[in-house]
């Protein structure tokens, strides 16, 4: 190797690969200045921000970044110059250089030791050890690399994030520069790469200055293929190193017929990094400014958030006949979640609002909730151990809702445990619930839909008029059932259960189990209560202890076709009476569905108000076939008798539970199951319920779901006897289909129907059509369904949703012939 001087007629080049051995002093001179340059141009940035305003942008592309200071460098290139009439050292021709996991090619690398520059020339391409890459056709930097500028950048991130700008500039050591930038997730068509992506959001500039860990854009719009559809003149955000800073966020739109045009651009205010308030005031041109607000505290063991929103309405009369009607309306809201330690935590959430619909005519709350709960909690959870204590007061959000009519509880404690050593060799478990509740109105529902009151704000349809009833009690009793009644109820109730399994040399299982349930209620009932309730104070004491065996027979043969197993089921309980019936108020265990999934639970009651008595044995035969290439069938038949005693589900309380359920004879009504998947892409299930007398059906269930190819269907019918004494004056018939096909990888539909028999018309619609890639979203829907307002009409909603990956979604709803809508 000759290393000498060169001028523009000499040769003075030394010609041969970098991995022969290079003269010392030059390979120490690259070794300095690349290993300085890599650990210069590597890129911190991996993702888009999503931080308060919704700004998406590049970190630095020239920040420095910390190297391996004992990591060897390899340097290739066809050629490598020493001029030193010029003082550059020159890498020509295919030149790369690894060194830390970071690789730099280039055509040309040209160290300027007179101005200590740093030149790559010819198709830049930088790919650190993520996998990140820089590519640009120049790059130029200073010794010190805190001034310097890129010409014709990229950045492709592993993440599938893509940055382009015409030059990059740094200096001060802490600004970058981005001129002519553009960032988008989408891929570039591999067929047309020179084609604009899906979408793209391109700037002036794009200016980032790391002290004050900011990014600015000048003069900035999104485009869809190429074409610009939003524009901004200047935008600001923090840097995706900043977890929480102070700004704008992104603006939302609402418009609705009651409150007109409305808009917010709320502000985050970050007080301290534990600490935060958001401003939103929404400003709609009929009522005038809406004032919300919310601080949020996070502390070493918790959370908590408070939040209020209100306004002076400038046109009341837009909710006429509405709970809005009304001058100032406003709300209160507050959550709060605190550790004691790993097994324990408390909380509470909040809600005070002026009337039932505000939050909804202002969009401050989800239009499907319809209630919300204020309470405060105490939870504790061991390995086999659990325990639930709150209070509890109810708010409706619906122009019907009764506030007196919903319950105040205070409080609701529950507790369970089963024991990690066995009991005589079983296992053994016990739970206590106390409840305590106050209501200030009677709840009362129609039998009968010639007592149903009229549909308005005060009360749904079927809330019972006794005005038509008369003051008959008997009356009152045979066409009004009772919800909830008026008073004070507190319950009290423990229960402790015992079972043991054992198997024989028949193979026969026997399951002897002890069961034990001991309530203690006090009751301070109203006049309103009665004929249901007898009012003034009672005290109650009701216990239930039951013995009881359990035994199956499984039989199972081995075939050709497969495998299957027939098991006959007995169950039998011994118990006394239940006692006080009537007496108990019945508030949690209104709920009785006889069907294949309680046949042999020892108390078929949801709740503790009711316990179930007397002597009963529950029967069953279950088939299960495991068929070669043709799936799986599961089936169960059984019923339910009345041995001795007297039958609970025979004796009504105030809400008629057990009346026309299927067990209120000492012989029930049949239930059963039949399921069946001959695939994993199909199933079906079907339920029944039998009258006893007759086999008419009083219950029928067919579900079903198939998966072909790029189709997905399922669908449910129903079939419902009528119940009168529960509030169902009529058979209730439907059928529920829903469907998804996906035309390729990108696109897809949808349809739902839902389809009322019995009022023969379709009440539920839902048509769509979706398209998403790895960068774009877009769904387009139309909605029809009879909405549970105070006239019941039929609504009509389109539904536009646009999602951009890293930068979120968008969504447009409007309720066809009328004007509200919201953005």
């Amino acid at each position: 190797m000759k290393v000498g001087n060169v001028d523009a007629g000499q040769s003075g080049v030394v010609k041969k690969r970098f991995k022969d051995r290079l003269h010392a002093s030059a390979c120490w001179l690259f070794f300095t200045v690349v290993t300085s340059t890599l650990g210069t141009l590597v890129p911190a940035h991996q993702a888009l921000a999503q931080e308060p305003g919704g700004a998406a942008m590049a970190r630095d592309m020239l920040s420095k970044r910390q190297s391996d200071p004992n990591a060897k460098m390899l340097v290739t290139a066809d050629e490598l110059v020493y001029d030193y009439t010029r003082n550059e050292v020159i890498a020509n021709g295919n030149v790369q250089i690894y060194y830390d996991g970071n690789v730099l090619e280039a055509k040309r690398v040209v160290y300027d030791r007179a101005n200590n520059r740093l030149r790559a020339e010819g198709g830049v391409r930088l790919k650190d050890s993520t996998g990140q890459i820089i590519s640009a056709e120049n790059l130029d930097l200073s010794q010190q690399f805190t001034d310097g500028f890129v010409n014709s950048l990229r950045i492709d991130t592993p993440d599938n994030m893509h940055f382009t700008a015409a030059r990059a500039d740094r200096s001060g050591g802490d600004t970058t520069v981005l001129t002519s930038g553009a960032y988008t997730p989408c891929e570039p068509c591999k067929e047309h790469p020179e084609k604009p992506p899906l979408w793209q959001v391109k700037a002036a500039r794009i200016i980032h200055k790391e002290k004050e860990q900011m990014i600015y854009f000048e003069d900035a719009r999104l485009e869809f293929f190429g074409v610009p559809i939003a524009w901004v003149p200047y935008l600001s955000a923090p840097d995706p190193t900043v977890k929480r800073k102070s700004g704008f966020l992104m603006p939302k739109f609402i418009n609705t017929s009651e409150i007109g045009y409305g808009a917010t651009i709320p502000y985050f205010w970050n007080i301290a990094p534990n600490m935060d308030v958001t401003f939103s005031p929404l400003f709609v041109s009929k009522q005038g400014v809406l004032l919300d607000g919310e601080f949020r505290h996070r502390l070493d063991t918790g959370v908590y958030s408070i939040r209020a929103a209100g306004i002076e309405q400038q046109d009341k009369d837009e909710f006429l006949d509405q709970p809005g009607y009304r001058d100032q309306r406003g709300m209160l809201e507050t959550h709060g979640r605190f550790n004691i330690n790993e097994q324990w935590y408390w909380g509470w959430d909040g809600w005070l609002t002026s009337d039932e619909t505000f939050m909804e005519d202002y969009n401050l709350i989800d239009d499907s909730t319809r209630e919300v709960v204020s309470q405060l909690y105490l939870i504790g959870q061991g390995d086999r151990s659990y325990f639930d204590a709150r209070t509890q007061y109810f708010t409706g959000l619906t122009a019907y809702d009764n506030q007196d009519q919903l319950p105040v509880i205070a409080p609701v404690i529950d507790y369970s445990k089963t024991l990690d050593k066995s009991v005589f060799g079983g296992e053994f478990s016990y739970d206590f619930n106390l409840t305590s509740l106050t209501r200030d109105e009677v709840d009362l529902r129609a039998t009968s839909a010639a007592y149903a009151s009229a549909v308005s704000y005060e009360g749904p349809a079927n809330e019972c008029d006794l005005t038509k009833v008369g003051a008959d009690p008997a009356a009152q009793r045979s066409d009004c059932l009772m919800r909830g009644m008026a008073g004070t109820y507190t319950r009290l109730s423990g229960q402790a259960d015992w079972r043991r399994t054992f198997i024989d040399d028949a193979g026969q299982v026997w399951t002897p189990f002890l069961n034990v349930r001991v309530d203690v209620a006090a009751v301070e009932a109203e006049a309103a209560d009665e004929p249901w309730l007898s009012s003034g104070d009672e005290s109650l004491v009701r216990a239930m202890p039951a013995v009881g065996l359990e035994y199956r027979y499984p039989f199972m043969s081995v075939e050709s076709w497969g495998t299957q197993t027939l098991e006959p089921i007995a169950q039998i309980i011994a118990r006394p009476d239940e006692s006080d019936i009537g007496k108990f108020p019945n508030e949690d265990a209104q709920s009785l569905i006889f069907d294949d999934t309680n046949l042999f639970e020892i108390n078929k009651y949801s709740g503790y108000d009711r316990v179930e008595g007397g002597g009963r044995a529950n029967v069953g035969l279950q088939y299960i076939a495991n068929i070669n290439g043709a799936g799986q069938v599961n089936a169960l038949f059984g019923q339910s008798y009345q041995l001795f005693g007297k039958n609970s589900y025979e004796y009504e309380d105030m809400a008629n539970t057990g009346a026309e359920s299927g067990l209120d004879q000492d012989v029930s009504d049949y239930v059963a199951r039949v399921y069946y998947a001959p695939t994993n892409d199909l199933s079906l299930v079907n339920r029944f319920r039998f009258s006893e007398d007759d086999w008419s059906v009083q219950r029928y269930e067919l579900e079903g779901r198939a998966v072909v190819n790029k189709l997905m269907l399922s669908a449910t019918y129903g079939l419902y006897a009528a119940q009168p004494e529960l509030g169902y004056y009529e058979q209730r018939e439907g059928l529920l289909g829903t469907g998804q096909y996906k035309i390729n990888q990108n696109w897809s539909v949808m349809g739902a129907a839902r389809y009322n028999l019995r009022q023969d018309e379709i009440d539920y619609t839902l048509f769509g059509i979706s398209y998403a890639d790895e960068c774009f979203g877009l769904t387009l829907s139309y909605k029809s369904d009879y909405t549970e307002s105070g006239n019941r009409e039929r609504v009509d909603t389109v539904l536009l949703t646009v999602s951009l990956r890293t930068l979120g979604a968008a969504g447009f709803s409007s309720n066809v012939g009328d004007s509200s809508s919201s953005n």
